[in-house]
């Protein structure tokens, strides 16, 4: 089984009634037949509004019954699915609208309010399908085509996902139905997915950790998802035991409200209760804080694994093991279901210890980026091994180390945040010579966004008003939490501004 529809289609001739998904906010459920069904409509629809096979299909959704469906719906059509990012700018948006060449958006009320100018201005023709998370689309008028599925194959792209780059416009990684199967089928191979499992998805379907740990992973493993609207601390615990959920897929940030939520509401959940059916919880996309890691799992008793994963590579690359295999604090873990290895700044393997850049190869490194060619080069060498950006060293029993990164890209809750994107923002304003944004760890987030600037002489404003600026335009998630004003900013020999200088700089302010 090797593409989406293959899947779908084999679980639905199989045991048609078994449940896939159970939205717990109204108790609606998708079976697999269901699936089957959504993704023959969506072909048939697609064909009236004529929207090719390959052509590119978005959502600007919360999480929801319908979500789930159109992003497996989508690709079993043969169309390409493409999530977006509801805390991404407007300018972001209306970048990858028009950059991915979309036929279709289909957008929640809500998003279509908020959005209403970015989805008024763009320049060529995207239908817009008002739709409910709950109960799906508006359809607009008109015979469905019947006509016969096309054919696909592994090759064929199946997800278009966009990735914040350091130079400020994201990059549409291109993923293929071989690599969101191997995708889903690494995750399941870390952690002995089973029919049994049932995993709590509370991250959102636009961000490639929701897409394939929490929804190909129980896919390719023949399990069961619980998916409500979006993450919230009263409801998390009360999901995991109602629906007998197994497993969770959380980030760092999630990590910290559940033990703070915990600490200052002592909420009245049985924890004896819920672990005796939940084997693990799963933390990714930004590192965890060895203390806040041994703090979650003395306070609710229940084991966590640390993992890592890029949008590139369709989430997961590395993972620490499940007992009775030994979890190391501050590590991602090993490699599971393709291969990984530290090169050098010679480009020579590196030995156990030893730091270098972290690459990847396997089924799940992307197809390439979408109408970048340049970077695709630049990213995948002709071996097809993946150059993560990460620095990192391997120790002698196979577990991964990250110590930084080539790569510029500040990781928020999860979230890629392109530095460049906020440096445009600043130099916007009359006032600023010099500007510069950076991470900076943070217990909550992993990172927070920061920006140093400098004056031109004579010019002068106040930091309020450069986040002013920064949260109009880029919106408050990636808006520096401080700016900090500076006389001068620090430059290496051909004039760059260091950034990681400044990090030294800020830590000696604070």
């Amino acid at each position: 089984m090797d593409t989406v529809r293959a899947i779908v289609d084999d679980r639905a001739g199989s045991q048609r009634d078994t449940v896939f998904q159970i939205a717990p906010e109204t108790g609606l459920e998708l079976t697999y037949a269901g699936l089957q069904s959504v993704g023959q409509s969506l072909h048939d629809k697609f064909e009236n509004l004529q929207v090719a096979p390959g052509d590119k299909v978005a959502f600007l959704l919360d999480n929801g019954h319908w979500t789930t469906a159109l992003f497996l719906g989508v690709m079993y059509s043969g169309r390409v699915i493409l999530p977006l990012n509801a805390v991404a700018g407007p300018d972001q948006l209306s970048y990858i609208l028009d950059h991915s060449d979309a036929k279709v958006l289909f957008v929640s009320r809500s998003y279509k309010e908020k959005f209403s100018a970015v989805i008024g201005q763009l320049e060529r023709e995207v239908l817009l399908i008002e739709t409910d998370e709950d109960t799906g689309p508006a359809w607009p008028q008109g015979a469905e085509a019947d006509t016969p599925l096309p054919p696909i194959t592994p090759q064929n792209e199946a997800l278009l996902i966009y990735t914040s780059g350091t130079t400020g416009l994201p990059k549409g990684a291109i993923l293929t139905h071989q690599n969101v199967i191997a995708g889903g089928n690494n995750t399941a191979s870390a952690h002995t997915l089973t029919d049994k499992d049932r995993a709590l998805c509370v991250l959102p379907l636009y961000h490639i950790n929701g897409e394939m740990v929490t929804v190909m992973a129980p896919l390719v493993s023949n399990g069961s998802v619980v998916m409500p609207h979006r993450f919230s601390t009263q409801h998390f615990w009360r999901w995991v035991s109602d629906h007998e959920c197994t497993w969770f897929s959380v980030v760092p940030t999630i990590i910290s409200y559940l033990i703070e939520h915990d600490e200052r509401e002592a909420p009245d959940h049985d924890y004896r209760k819920i672990r005796k059916h939940v084997r693990f919880g799963r933390s990714a996309s930004s590192a965890l804080a060895p203390a806040t890691h041994r703090a979650f799992e003395d306070r609710f008793g229940i084991r966590v694994v640390e993992t890592m994963g890029l949008t590139e590579t369709a989430a997961q690359i590395l993972s620490n093991p499940l007992p009775p295999g030994k979890i190391k604090y501050g590590s991602p873990g090993r490699a599971y279901g393709n291969r990984a290895k530290i090169v050098n700044e010679q480009g020579a393997d590196a030995k156990d210890g030893e730091k270098g850049e972290l690459l990847i190869q396997g089924d799940n490194v992307m197809k390439g980026y979408y109408k970048n060619p340049e970077a695709t080069r630049a990213a995948i060498d002709a071996n097809g091994w993946f150059h993560t950006g990460d620095l990192a060293y391997r120790d002698e029993d196979g577990y991964y180390f990250i110590t930084g990164r080539l790569k510029e890209l500040i990781i928020k809750g999860g979230e890629n945040i392109a530095p460049r994107e906020i440096d445009d923002v600043l130099y916007k304003h009359p006032a600023i010579l010099e500007a510069a944004a950076f991470g900076m760890p943070d217990d909550s987030y992993g990172e927070e966004v920061m920006a140093c600037v400098a004056f031109k002489p004579g010019e002068a404003c106040t930091p309020e008003e450069l986040q002013a600026l920064c949260v109009e335009t880029l919106g408050k998630y990636k808006a520096p939490k401080t700016i900090y004003v500076l006389p001068d900013l620090p430059k290496g020999p051909s004039g760059k501004i260091q950034r990681l200088k400044l990090v030294d700089i800020v830590g000696s302010i604070d």
